[in-house]
Order: structure tokens, then sequence, then C-alpha cells
């Protein structure tokens, strides 16, 4: 890595007039201190990319500095030099955090390719934080949209939550509501954050996959598992795991879930040994489910295990004044991330929105203004842009739900559009989405075979 900023910390010139020689001509920039003081000042002065520091100083030992350089610059790489090297002293100098330990008299290209690899581990270092930091904007306590009392009162539970020593959190609330960006936001906003936030949709997989998914695997441990493999929770350690839809969990698991929260030890599928991890897990559902476990359907002691601390999260429809200003939110996000002047909806417009139920919650919200910006003709969105909302539309005939248009439709695909919606509405809910359609479980399940939407 060439054009570093380099520090010197050594209280011999001949050593660092050596190392000043050898590091310019690699096209590195040095700045030089003779004692711990100086060091530490130089430091005030200005950014470095790598620290070689010294053992002996005249004023203080280098252990001390890198002490204290820690607490102001934790992630600047620096290599320790000394004549004087015991293991104990090594050991100790790379638990602070140093890189790398050089022994005096050394080798100038071996050091040389020291400095390198230093350079390179605190350039990914830094590249690894600056995603952090972008990921955590992300799924900032800003990106909660809501100024009603009721999303005042999640955010200031959710702040409370994200830095609790908690290693479980429940989230229930309707589908659409903002669980997946709940979840997240209290990952990136705990001391988890550093650590791998990984999510898995209980309903997506079947139980089997599920399982392993979760669990992992060993070798052998069925037909095609032909090596070892870590699953989620081992992968996840030290960070947090996003369970959705966990109300739908198969009961099966349900049990191995329930060990796994209680004694924070598992075995993988086919495996003899437990395994210890620490990470929290955030679960989800949008079941009632008291009512599933009155029906036998989820278990009783993994719900008192889940409910330690809960978290709603109110429906759109009870979000006073909070449908304006989403509304605001995605019309600027999608004008700009789709280049489209469109600058506001019309008092028409907006009244519209308001009298629509939200069935779909902000999910539904989002997708009908990301439509409306997508295809509107003019700069102001007004009733016409939002026909998609029953009762709203600004040309329909208010005598039927649906305008026939004059050439007709392909009655299939109308079907299997409507059926792509209710699943789009409802995350592949395939509940929530028949009772939307007015089905029954079977039939939507017909209806997806038919239209291969399985």
């Amino acid at each position: 890595m060439a054009g570093a900023r380099i520090l010197i910390v050594e209280d011999e010139k001949l050593i660092r007039w050596s190392l000043r020689e050898r590091l310019t001509g690699e096209g590195h920039e040095i700045v030089e201190a003779a004692t711990a003081a100086q060091g530490l000042s130089r430091l005030k002065e200005g950014t470095f990319d790598l620290v070689l520091l010294d053992y002996k100083l005249p004023d203080k030992t280098g252990l001390t500095v890198l002490r204290t350089l820690r607490r102001g610059h934790r992630d600047l790489g620096v290599i320790m030099m000394t004549a004087y090297g015991t293991i104990e002293t090594a050991v100790e100098a790379m638990k602070l955090g140093a890189f790398d330990y050089l022994l005096k008299p050394f080798d100038m290209d071996e050091m040389a390719l020291v400095v390198q690899r230093a350079l390179e581990t605190s350039r990914l270092r830094r590249e690894v934080h600056t995603l952090r930091s972008e990921v955590a904007g992300r799924y900032g306590f800003d990106q909660i949209i809501g100024q009603s009392r009721v999303m005042r009162a999640l955010a200031e539970t959710l702040r409370d939550v994200a830095s609790s020593p908690s290693s479980t959190v429940f989230l229930r609330g309707e589908s659409g509501t903002g669980k997946d960006l709940v979840a997240r936001t209290i990952h990136y906003h705990s001391a988890r954050a550093e650590y791998p936030f990984l999510n898995i949709t209980c309903t997506a997989l079947t139980e089997t996959l599920l399982e392993s998914e979760l669990f992992g695997h060993e070798r052998g441990a069925f037909t095609g598992a032909s090596g070892t493999k870590k699953g989620l929770l081992e992968v996840a350690d030290g960070g947090t795991l996003f369970l959705d839809e966990v109300g739908d969990m198969p009961r099966g698991l349900q049990a191995k879930l329930l060990r796994f929260l209680e004694e924070k030890t598992f075995r993988r599928v086919g495996g003899t040994r437990d395994i210890t991890v620490d990470l929290r897990v955030v679960a989800a559902t949008n079941r009632n489910i008291e009512q599933a476990v009155r029906d036998h359907q989820f278990r009783e002691d993994l719900f008192f295990r889940l409910n330690i601390i809960t978290v709603f999260l109110p429906p759109l429809r009870e979000r006073q004044g909070d449908v304006e200003l989403l509304t605001e939110h995605y019309l600027r996000q999608f004008a700009a991330e789709f280049r489209r002047e469109v600058s506001s909806v019309s008092p028409a417009g907006m009244e519209a929105l308001l009298a629509h139920p939200w069935p779909g919650n902000v999910r539904e919200l989002r997708n009908v203004i990301e439509r409306a910006v997508l295809l509107a003709k003019e700069p102001v969105l007004g009733p016409q842009d939002f026909a998609l909302l029953t009762g709203t539309a600004g040309t329909a005939d208010p005598h039927h739900l649906v305008k026939l248009p004059p050439g007709g439709v392909d009655l299939d695909q109308v079907e299997r559009e409507l059926v792509v919606q209710a699943l789009a509405m409802t995350n592949n809910n395939q509940t929530r989405a028949s009772k939307l359609l007015q089905l029954s479980r079977d039939q939507l399940r017909y209806r997806m075979e038919k239209y291969g939407l399985l």
C-alpha cells in the first residue's frame, strides 16, 4: 500500500533514519518521534495509517503508549519493536491490539513485508467500518418514520431494547408493519453491531431444510449431505439472528429452538457434540400467538420463553398523521431513485390515501407510492395515480369494484395478478393472503399451483 502516513516512535536516531530511508523509498510519508510524549503529541496533530512503536522509550514503555493509543485510536495499526523481547511482552502487546512484534535487530526486508501486511489490514478494517456505518445509517432510528404517539413510544422502546443485554426479543404486529426494519435497527444500534445480522423466514423452507439452515449438519447426516455445514446459529455467533414468521415454525423444530434459547447450545443435524454460541435472537410473528397456543399449533413453553421482551408494532390505521409523513418520505425516495419529476400529492390525492384502510400497512403504502411515482403523468399525484386503492380510482365506475376495459381481459391473468399481490402484501403468508382474497387456504394453494407460484 503506497502513500501511507507512518509514525515512527523510536529513541535511537540511527534506527529512525534507517526506517525512514527504507519506507520513504517505498512512497510512504514518515513522521518521527523520539519519546512517548512526542509520539502521543504527533498523533493529536494528524491522521496516521500505521505506528512503528519501540518498547523501551526514555519516558514510558511502548506498552503504556499502546494502552493510551487504543483509547483514542482503536483501529490504528501498531507494530511493536524491541531489543528486549520476551514471550510475556509479546503476548501483552498482541492482547492490546498490536498487529505484530519485531525483535531488533530486524531484517529490513522482513520489516517492510510486515508493514505492508499491517497497512493492508488497516485498510480493510477502515473499509469494513465505513460499510458498517453506511448500513447502520440505513437502519437508524430516523428511518422509523412517524410522529404519532404510538410511534414515538415505539422509538423510545427500541432504543432501550437495543442497549439491553437481553438475548431474546419478540416482535409482534400485522404483516407489513416493518418488523424486518425494526429487527435490523435493534441490531445495528446494539453492542452486537460489528457482528453478523442474519435472517430467515420460517415458512420459506420445508421443516428438514429449515432445521439444516438453522442448526447446520454433519457429513452424511442425510442424503445429499456431502460435507459439514455450519447453520445460521453458528454463523451469527456474536451477532443477531432474525427469525421471521416464527409463529408458523413447525412444532418439531419449536422444541429444538426452545432448548437453544434456554441453554445457548445446540447440535448440528447428525452431530453428537454440543455447540455453544452467544447471539441475540429476534423473533417475529403476525399471528395471534395466544390463539395458536390454545390451538396446540405453538408450544406454550416456547411462547413464554420468547415473551420476555415483547415489542408490538402498530398497524398503519392506528398511526394518526403518519400516512402523510410516510407518503412524503417515499415520494422523495422514489422520485430521486427513478429520477422522476414528481414533487407532491394533491389534496384530493391525500384524501384518497387517508381514506384507505391499509390492510397491508406500511409495505402496502410504500408499494402504492412506488407505482404511482413510476407511472405518474404529472408532477403532482392525484387520486387517479392511486387507482389500485379500492374505492379511490378517480375514473372507476362507482357501481363496480373493477372497470372492465373495452377490449376485455384475460381472466386467468387478472386472477394470477391478484394472488401475486395478496402474497406480496402478506410477505407470502398464505393464511393471511387467503383471507385478503376471501378464499380458503386450500383454494389459495390450488391457484398458486395453477399459476406456478409454489
